[in-house]
């Protein structure tokens, strides 16, 4: 290990059973040189948490690893958290069979999601079996470790964050999200195109970000000395109808991940702003446009994701897992793009680290609601997170997104009071019930929770 390094952490992982961001996560930490320690993985699903340990160690084993760190199993949530320095959230709450149900209820009443986890009825009843957990996971860091920095990934990543500052005001809380590194690799494709530079990746685009989580945009936008607004606006005008695919993209045109760019560049046409998130979460934000039928989406250059997909690719998940235990297959250290171990060393005191991270409002977005949970820059540093002032959203599209910081706010709310009254005014007011009369819209959302009534709280299973 590196001398210059810290030795020694220990990182807290609930949801330790992930087989997603879990085995991204330890692999960034495998082949990063200044860090080593233990990570103690906590999960509801014991076997998985134990597979993930085997994994991990198999990972920290691999002969280029550049770190060793050992993987624990936790018996409890108390025994995860004891005595650690960074807690890393990643659940899945409930089951794909509850997501089933978020994403395609909606469906008999014509409303369509193309992803159902952040806003809408399905980000909404997602929500309310996700608050009563998060409440649980903020009790406990502030009862066992309240001084760890806690990185959360969890969707709907403003109302978990929210959840966390509102039960336990002194935790020292962030939410991390990959959307806007998709921007950023478009912007970085964008300039390949026009400046012929072959070797432009994402990391070297500067962009402010201002938002709410999967509803962020760019105010600003450089490479080197270049300003790409206006470049952007003929990359938008060229590519509006025919949609935009880049060679490098992993996902290409077939996967349901995908996108054609379709979304961004109307939202730039209308409003002057880059929208930074894959289109498949900003039509959520504007359903009346983008998402009025599945053959809607289509045409926008995106597909709705069905929780069967999610299903097969879970097996998929399994088989891999499998393969790994066995030893079939070797582990790769390949980076997984994220960044989250990164703003790690940088609260280590390991270099100073800019990224767009969900905090708190303390005035950074001067036109939403202080408290509320936003998405800007914020500059990580030695036990430090600084967040970068934006400065007001200009007037349209501060229409479009304080109406959803509004509803997430009454989200929590609703929860955390156990108003019942609350939650159907603010599922009545996503602009996904448009269409709807209070009558159908409350049969809906009535509907939605008793399909997942096994994960409510006693309040909603009775009412």
């Amino acid at each position: 290990m590196n001398g210059d390094g810290v030795r020694d952490l220990r990182v807290a992982y609930i949801g330790g059973g992930s087989r997603g961001w879990a085995w991204g996560f330890m692999t960034d930490l495998a082949m990063d040189g200044q860090l080593c320690g233990v990570v103690r993985l906590y999960d509801i699903d014991r076997e998985a948490a134990q597979n993930n340990r085997v994994i991990g160690e198999k990972i920290s084993a691999h002969p280029d690893a550049l770190s060793p760190w050992r993987y624990e199993v936790a018996q409890t949530l108390e025994e995860a958290l004891s005595g650690a320095d960074f807690v890393v959230i990643s659940i899945l709450p409930g089951t794909f069979e509850e997501m089933r149900s978020d994403v395609h209820t909606p469906e008999k009443y014509g409303i369509y999601q193309s992803v159902g986890d952040t806003v809408g009825a399905g980000g909404i009843v997602r929500a309310m079996r996700t608050i009563p957990m998060y409440v649980e996971i903020a009790q406990a860091i502030r009862d066992h470790a309240p001084r760890a920095w806690v990185m959360n990934y969890t969707n709907p990543m403003s109302v978990c964050v929210r959840t966390l500052y509102r039960v336990f005001p002194g935790i020292k809380a962030f939410g991390c999200c990959h959307e806007v590194f998709g921007t950023q690799k478009l912007l970085a494709a964008m300039v390949r195109e026009n400046l012929g530079v072959e070797d432009c990746e994402r990391q070297d685009i500067k962009t402010t970000v201002t938002g709410v989580n999967h509803f962020t945009w760019i105010q600003s936008a450089s490479y080197r000395q270049t300003d790409l607004f206006q470049m952007y606006a003929a990359f938008a005008d060229k590519y509006f109808e025919s949609g935009y695919l880049d060679a490098r993209d992993d996902h290409g045109m077939n996967g349901y991940f995908a996108c054609a760019h379709r979304v961004k560049f109307d939202l730039f046409r209308r409003y002057g702003l880059i929208a930074a998130a894959g289109d498949r979460h900003l039509a959520e934000f504007a359903p009346d446009t983008y998402l009025r039928s599945p053959e809607c989406a289509q045409a926008w250059g995106f597909r709705l994701t069905p929780v069967s997909w999610r299903v097969e690719d879970l097996h998929r998940r399994l088989s891999r897992q499998r393969a790994l235990l066995s030893g079939a297959e070797k582990p790769e250290l390949k980076a997984s793009g994220e960044e989250g171990h990164l703003l790690l060393k940088a609260l280590l005191g390991l270099g100073d680290r800019i990224s767009n991270v969900n905090l708190p409002n303390q005035g950074q977005i001067a036109n939403l609601p202080l408290g509320a949970v936003v998405e800007t820059n914020a500059l990580f540093r030695r036990d430090e997170i600084r967040p970068v002032l934006a400065g007001p959203l200009p007037s349209a599209v501060h229409a479009l997104v304080a109406r959803h910081c509004g509803n997430q706010e009454a989200t929590v709310e609703a929860a955390l009071t156990q108003n019942r009254a609350l939650l159907e005014a603010t599922f009545k007011n996503d602009p996904q019930m448009a269409g709807l009369d209070a009558d159908a819209a409350r049969r809906l959302l009535s509907e939605m929770l008793d399909n997942t009534r096994a994960y409510l709280p006693a309040w909603l299973r009775e009412a």
